[in-house]
C-alpha cells in the first residue's frame, strides 16, 4: 500500500515528480546516499515522534541530529521516537521508506531547517527501495509542512 499511496499522491499533486527506485536497500542513509548517488546530507529522513498525546513527523537532512531541547521548546513537550509498529500503523509506511507523502491519516508535518542547504533533497517514497527527488521548497509546500529549527547539524 504504501509506495502506492506515494505514486497516488504525486499523480496527483505533483505528476512531475516521479518515484524512483532501486536495486539496492535505502532504508538508513549511508544505504540511501549510495542507492541515489547522492552525499548523505541530500537524503531527507523522516522522524516519527510523540509529543504528549500528539504524533508528528520531522523531515530533516540525513547528516543533522535532532536536538531534544529544540523539539521540547518548539513544541511543548519531550519527544519520543515510535515503536517499529507503531510508525507503520500510524503513517501507512514500514520504517526505513517513511515520508511525508501519501500518509495512511494526515498527520502533522515539519521540515527543518537543515534541508535549506541543499538545492534537491531525496527523502523516502513509502518502500525501503523507493525515493523521488525534490526541492525542500516545493516538498514544504506539497505537505504543507512548517520550517522548525530543531536540529544540529553535522557533516
Amino acid at each position: 500500500m504504501s509506495l502506492q499511496s506515494v505514486r497516488a499522491f504525486f499523480a496527483e499533486k505533483a505528476p512531475d515528480i516521479a518515484v524512483i527506485e532501486s536495486p539496492i536497500s535505502s532504508a538508513t542513509v549511508a544505504l540511501a546516499a549510495e542507492a541515489y548517488g547522492v552525499e548523505p546530507g541530500r537524503i531527507a529522513k523522516t522522524l516519527s515522534l510523540r509529543i504528549g498525546e500528539r504524533v508528528i513527523l520531522i523531515v530533516a537532512s540525513g547528516t543533522s541530529r535532532m536536538d531534544n531541547k529544540k523539539v521540547k521548546t518548539q513544541f511543548g513537550g519531550k519527544p519520543k521516537m515510535l515503536g517499529l509498529e507503531e510508525v507503520a500503523e500510524i503513517t501507512g509506511h514500514e520504517v526505513g521508506g517513511v515520508c511525508p507523502f501519501g500518509l495512511k491519516e494526515p498527520l502533522p508535518v515539519y521540515c527543518d531547517v537543515s534541508l535549506k542547504a541543499f538545492d534537491v533533497v531525496v527523502p523516502a517514497a513509502g518502500s525501503t527501495h523507493s525515493a523521488v527527488r525534490i526541492a525542500p521548497d516545493r516538498m514544504a509546500e506539497l505537505i504543507a509542512a512548517e520550517w522548525v529549527d530543531v536540529c544540529e547539524h553535522r557533516s
